[in-house]
């Protein structure tokens, strides 16, 4: 029992694509929130009135006062992401595109991720982070009912992963909502210059719902630090957790939930849409290399609030991930540029552009839970191993997959997980996992085990490639035969900027 606690978080972090946890009100009433990423099991929110010695009790304490620096922070690292998707994701890809393709994917990127930020306010939200079972929440935060009491002037408060520390709720949900945009915009990748813009947006509803909340909620549900009053409420703490959160997988801000999650969908997107027209015959190089390194150094950029906003609070957990991220990232992008060179005798700007995106899927499961030793090792082995997952594994998966998503994200995703079960060794320089969240008590050196992590890493990462299947292949199937999923040759031909907006990128 106690082994299954422990694996769950790191440091005074949990989990996260982001993690979760209950949320309080100002009233101390369970409601439930979501933590971010932070370690294995992150989730914000500690309510429960049951955690409390007694109701009574809990009616007549004060209401928790969310910390103003913590808050700030969560809402600079919110923005962050902003940036990272909108222009950030969107430039990458858009310059790796055809000329002709280049609004369709702008389009694409900002028109999905606007969507899904309006469908985590509807339901979304509500789905990942509010007790439910170990599936899926509840409905409890429909619309964000109960994060704002207009009649008292009090905002819910959500757990951080300190016993005691909380940010308002409707902060954590901002950020989260990101998490789920970005997460949908990277499908985007795999089967741009053929997909109709429709189908898009239907396929992304669809996956949003049923993929991506339930796995959000698997990783990163759980009831909060301040939940664990006492050994005897263990147990039934556990029990409301998410299912991979019960597991013990250890996720900072996202490895499973964000880049496997997305990269499955976009290879199983891939394989139903086909293959580009003329591909492999014509050339297909990017029309603007230049626009997909500014993307990408946006998307350095952004990352820092994507993983370091994880932790929740501007804390010492913060700044782990915030270098680790810096470091691993600098370590892939030389690691692709070597691989590349021995490759084919030229590092390439491209490479280095690819490199630091492996550097940072890499990181994103590990950036809180490894120390930085670990975190430029993740890096380099990220660097040579997204190199092939884009070169040697795409030939072998014979997919269409336009701009390597599964290659970088899904083999980068599928790697930072498993080395998070390796160095967050304290052996190796890691900072553990907790091993008892009423004591807030971590795993001793001699008392962790790698393979043992290991495994439940892979567990996790096997769950989620399967549910994600699963989902991307029905709801391809339905959108296939509700509106049909791929345009026209003579259009596909002509570039999806004039067939499908009736504009261009550049003057001719």
């Amino acid at each position: 029992m106690r082994k299954l606690i422990a694996s769950l978080a790191l440091g005074f972090a949990a989990l996260g694509f982001a993690g979760t946890s209950l949320a309080q009100d100002a009233a101390s009433a369970p409601v439930a929130t979501a933590a971010s990423e932070a370690t294995p099991a992150a989730a914000p929110a500690a309510a429960a009135s049951e955690a409390a010695p007694a109701a009574s009790d809990a009616a007549a304490a004060p209401a928790p006062v969310p910390n103003k620096g913590d808050t700030a922070w969560m809402m600079v690292s919110t923005l962050l992401v902003i940036m990272m998707t909108v222009p950030g994701l969107a430039l990458f890809y858009g310059g790796l595109v055809r000329s002709k393709n280049m609004l369709s994917v702008l389009m694409q990127v900002m028109v999905t991720f606007s969507m899904i930020v309006v469908l985590w306010v509807i339901y979304g939200y509500s789905l990942a982070f509010t007790e439910g079972n170990a599936f899926v929440g509840g409905f409890d935060r429909l619309m964000l009912k109960g994060i704002w009491d207009n009649a008292a002037g009090t905002f819910a408060n959500g757990a951080t992963f300190s016993k005691g520390v909380y940010i308002p709720e409707i902060v954590f949900a901002a950020f989260q909502a990101t998490f789920a945009g970005i997460t949908c915009a990277l499908i985007v990748g795999s089967f741009a210059e053929r997909i109709k813009f429709s189908a898009v947006l239907l396929f992304m509803a669809l996956w949003f719902t049923f993929s991506y909340a339930p796995i959000a909620h698997m990783v990163w549900f759980w009831m909060g630090p301040d939940a664990y009053t006492a050994a005897n409420v263990v147990d039934s703490m556990n029990a409301k957790a998410g299912y991979i959160w019960q597991m013990g997988a250890l996720d900072f801000a996202g490895g499973t939930v964000v880049h496997i999650n997305a990269a499955v969908a976009g290879l199983v997107g891939a394989y139903m849409i086909g293959k580009r027209v003329g591909y492999g015959k014509e050339s297909m190089a990017p029309h603007s290399l230049t626009l997909t390194m500014v993307g990408s150094a946006l998307l350095w950029v952004g990352w820092f609030g994507f993983n370091a906003g994880s932790a929740l609070e501007a804390n010492g957990f913060a700044a782990l991930a915030f270098m680790n991220t810096f470091v691993a990232t600098a370590a892939a992008v030389l690691a692709w540029s070597v691989g590349e060179a021995l490759h084919k005798g030229k590092a390439s700007m491209l490479g280095a552009a690819s490199g630091a995106v492996a550097g940072l899927v890499a990181i994103t499961p590990a950036a809180g839970n490894v120390g930085v030793g670990g975190a430029l090792i993740i890096g380099v082995i990220a660097g040579f191993a997204c190199l092939w997952g884009v070169t040697g594994l795409k030939k072998l998966l014979g997919a269409d997959d336009t701009l390597d998503v599964f290659g970088v994200h899904g083999v980068g995703g599928i790697l930072g997980a498993l080395l998070t079960g390796v160095f967050n060794s304290p052996n190796l320089g890691g900072p553990s996992a907790v091993a008892d969240w009423v004591t807030v008590g971590m795993i001793a050196p001699d008392a962790y085990s790698i393979a043992s992590q290991v495994w439940v890493q892979a567990k996790a990462v096997l769950i989620t490639i399967v549910w994600s299947g699963v989902v991307s292949l029905v709801a391809y199937k339905i959108v296939d035969l509700v509106i049909g999923l791929r345009v026209p040759e003579d259009q596909e031909r002509e570039g999806l900027d004039i067939s499908s907006h009736g504009e261009t990128a550049y003057n001719k």
